[in-house]
């Protein structure tokens, strides 16, 4: 196999909306299906194959490469496989125009795994592969919703000496990216009749004070306090608000979900105390919970470690660069693996109605993946 865009286009075509994006039991949910076809084509092409189970029904796919002599070093290329939803079915039938590939997931991150993959199998048909050095191509499931895929690989005890994860970003190798901090925060009133409110105490009243506060002082207050050379700035957004019942109710409970992006250094038990602390010096209050499911935590990789290193020299990039959307490389990271983020493809085409990836950016990103580990020992 020598053509990334050809399966790149077999792998739009199979539906891997996660699960928990689509109601239960609907035929279109998951992205076993892609994991199942990569099997096959990974084993067609020599490559030893496995599946690691993780959720019923959704298992990661790993395919490895095995050096001809003992293994010294271990090298990660993990993708992930499952996609956003789709306004519409036809979004799962791939298109080409203007030498662009169209489709939900050719850019993030079906695209990354079309090059990842044939990369590997070109590799194993090579005869100057890497005589010391183990490559696994580990397929993610689950990476949009709860990264249960980069999770369970990371408490299998996998080692390994760089994982290059997946994702669009321009073939431009990223070292750092910013963490995702969800939190609820709830208000509670006194519901009364509407024609004689001052018998109540409005809830959505409390909370647009807060969200107020949130937008102006405390956005303005990150600003003054921290910032990363690669990163910027820490951000927050309030992207849900929900409270009161009819017009006419004066409203006892209000709720906002806040997204906070952190930076590295920042953990999410600081980030909670340091928004507390806020609120009590605004006579402010408010009950505050996690969201998200687990941990979203920033990646920092030293740019200077010897892999890191000869990657940054294998592509031509002078320094690292930092992204603000978070991703799989933080998990794995967290689990003791040196990792950066590396992939065909720009953030601005991802979950958009018209996502697409460049097909010569897609064939570029599949030699310069060859070329690194052609490199090593």
């Amino acid at each position: 196999m020598s053509n990334p865009a050809k399966l790149l286009r077999e792998i739009i075509a199979l539906p891997s909306v996660n699960p928990a994006f689509l109601p239960d039991n609907h035929p279109h949910a998951g992205e076993q299906c892609v994991a199942d076809f990569l099997a096959v084509t990974a084993a067609r092409a020599g490559l030893e194959v496995e599946f690691q189970k993780v959720l019923p029904n959704r298992a990661n796919i790993i395919a490895r490469l095995l050096p001809p002599n003992k293994t010294r070093q271990r090298i990660l290329l993990a993708p992930h496989l499952d996609t956003v939803n789709v306004a519409h079915e036809s979004q799962f039938s791939p298109g080409t125009k203007g030498g662009k590939i169209y489709g939900r997931g050719a850019c993030d991150t079906k695209g990354s795994v079309a090059a990842m993959l044939t990369a590997l199998c070109d590799l194993a048909k090579s005869k100057s592969r890497p005589r010391e050095t183990e490559i696994v191509f580990a397929g993610l499931i689950d990476e949009e919703n709860a990264q249960a895929g980069s999770r369970a690989l990371a408490k299998s005890g996998l080692k390994a000496d760089l994982a290059i994860v997946g994702e669009p970003t321009r073939l431009q190798v990223v070292t750092a990216h910013k963490g995702s901090l969800w939190l609820e925060m709830e208000t509670h009133g006194r519901a009364a009749h509407g024609a004689t409110p001052q018998f109540g105490r409005n809830a959505v009243h409390e909370m647009a004070r807060i969200v107020d506060w949130l937008q102006t002082d405390y956005a303005a207050s990150l600003k003054r306090r921290r910032r990363h050379p690669l990163l910027g700035l820490p951000t927050v957004n309030v992207g849900v608000i929900c409270g009161g019942t009819q017009a006419n109710i004066v409203p006892d409970h209000c709720t906002i979900t806040v997204d906070r992006r952190t930076l590295p250094g920042e953990t999410e038990a600081s980030v909670r105390r340091e928004i507390k602390t806020f609120l009590r010096s605004k006579n402010l209050s408010a009950h505050m919970a996690d969201k998200k499911l687990a941990p979203a935590l920033p990646l920092e990789t030293d740019h200077k470690l010897p892999l890191v290193r000869e990657f940054l020299r294998s592509v031509g990039q002078t320094r690292p660069l930092g992204v603000h959307f978070f991703c799989d490389a933080a998990i794995l990271s967290a689990s003791g693996i040196p990792s950066v983020v590396f992939g065909p493809g720009d953030v601005a085409q991802a979950h958009t109605a018209d996502e697409w990836i460049s097909i010569s950016q897609l064939e570029r990103g599949k030699d310069m993946l060859v070329r690194f580990l052609k490199s090593l020992p």
